[in-house]
């Protein structure tokens, strides 16, 4: 079920990719497996005879060190094997492979195994690079398509009131559905690219790599598998509603849209790392929640409301407001939670590369609250008193880029490793769940 799943999602991504080329159908030891004993050999099956090369199977230590002989075909070139040599118990091993179909396309794979550890997950495995600009860049953008899709549908839920003006509501849903279909073609090449890193091939070589471990053994990838099908529903849902005229089924749209922000929450540091708890999690996804709303309604007030409804730009301006203070007071309280967690003492914030990128964030952060203080302290009393001020929508607009630029070093941070955990403090969180 789960492989189908994966090839659904692909498919989304390379349309017309599926060709009669070899696929693996079994791996031995099995991929991300703890074993109690070394394996003397591996063994993988094909459904389909391939042709190989003697390094068609190579079996690396953590630190790069070989332990497999030149591989061999076997069983008329449906199965290639390599033996194992000097393998220990308490180390986990990174397995590539290579094998060419009979239609001349080259597969590729990647998966660790562990003897007596848990193995860690493939964009981990030897040879994997980690984060560049290219993933911080897709995550940014990422972040900025969710922000589209759950802010513009939050406003119009929680701040405004139906029927809407025909333009604005229209313009609603145009932003509403890009940032749906953003999220789901920006996960699927956020994937592609983390695919590349593990694999370390071209792009036109990972069209037929093995990703399956990647998919569905890895919370990144489950997570991505999750994501992309959720927002595919809101997507769905936001265009029926366009369709039909129904902004009530934006309901459905907008609370299934940030149930499923989860799998960013349970996929990143803050579900994966040794001290990550429930708590950390959960703070994790009500900080992510609320600035989705914050920067997606800012967004939507300014580029939407202000300018085709002036009649509703007072109402939607104080309803956002109120709204907003709270939105920010979540913000604060769980970041300031997740940074506690994070980081193990104050001098990590200038000596880590992670704790450089949270001070960049908490700069750029506080320019974004100085300047919503300034709506809620002053252009806010005018509203209520009845005044016009001028200069509103420039000023939305200003907090608006400086609110995505926040997504931005949010980017970089999320893919940004923390500093490491002291065995002594994953001892004592391990203890206390």
């Amino acid at each position: 079920m789960r492989r189908t799943l994966l090839v659904a999602v692909v498919a989304l991504a390379f349309p017309g990719v599926a060709q009669a080329h070899a696929t693996l159908a079994k791996a031995i030891p099995p991929t991300q497996s703890r074993l109690a004993t070394a394996p003397k050999v591996v063994v993988l099956r094909f459904d389909q005879a391939v042709t190989i090369t003697p390094r068609a199977i190579e079996v690396f230590t953590a630190s790069g060190h070989k332990v497999s002989a030149p591989a061999v075909s076997a069983s008329h070139g449906r199965e290639v094997r390599a033996t194992l040599t000097g393998l220990e118990r308490g180390q986990a091993y990174t397995v590539r492979w290579r094998a060419t179909s009979s239609d001349g396309h080259t597969g590729t794979g990647v998966y660790t195994f562990g003897i007596g550890v848990t193995p860690p997950p493939p964009t981990d495995a030897y040879g994997a690079t980690g984060p560049n600009w290219a993933d911080d860049a897709a995550r940014w953008a990422f972040f900025v398509a969710l922000a589209l899709v759950v802010g513009t549908t939050g406003l119009r839920l929680l701040v405004l009131r139906e029927p809407l003006p025909p333009r604005l509501s229209n313009r609603l849903f145009g932003i509403a559905a890009f940032g749906g279909l953003g999220v789901i073609n920006v996960g699927i090449a956020a994937f592609v690219m983390r695919a590349s890193d593990a694999l370390q091939v071209p792009f036109v070589d990972l069209l037929y790599g093995d990703l399956s471990p990647l998919a569905t053994k890895t919370r990144f990838g489950v997570a991505f598998v999750a994501m992309t099908l959720g927002y595919a529903m809101v997507t769905a849902l936001i265009l029926l509603s366009w369709i039909f005229d129904r902004p009530r089924m934006l309901w459905a749209a907008f609370l299934i849209g940030i149930g499923f922000a989860t799998g960013l929450s349970l996929s990143g540091h803050q579900g994966v790392e040794p001290n990550s708890t429930f708590f950390t999690e959960l703070a994790d996804w009500l900080h992510l929640v609320a600035a989705m709303l914050w920067v997606g309604g800012l967004v939507a007030l300014a580029t939407c409301v202000w300018p085709l409804a002036p009649d509703l730009r007072r109402s939607a301006f104080l309803g956002f407001s109120r709204i907003a203070t709270l939105l920010v007071g979540v913000l604060v309280l769980a970041g300031t939670y997740l940074s506690i967690e994070r980081l193990t003492s104050i001098d990590e914030l200038w000596t880590t590369a992670y704790g450089q990128a949270l001070l960049a964030k908490l700069a750029i952060v506080s320019v974004a609250l100085l300047w919503g203080a300034v709506h809620h302290f002053v252009v806010r009393p005018r509203l209520e008193r009845g005044d016009a001020p001028s200069g509103v929508r420039r000023s939305l607009l200003g907090e608006s880029t400086v609110a995505i630029l926040v997504l931005l070093v949010a980017a970089v941070l999320v893919n940004e490793a923390p500093p490491p955990v002291s065995p002594a403090r994953t001892v004592n969180v391990s203890a206390a769940r």
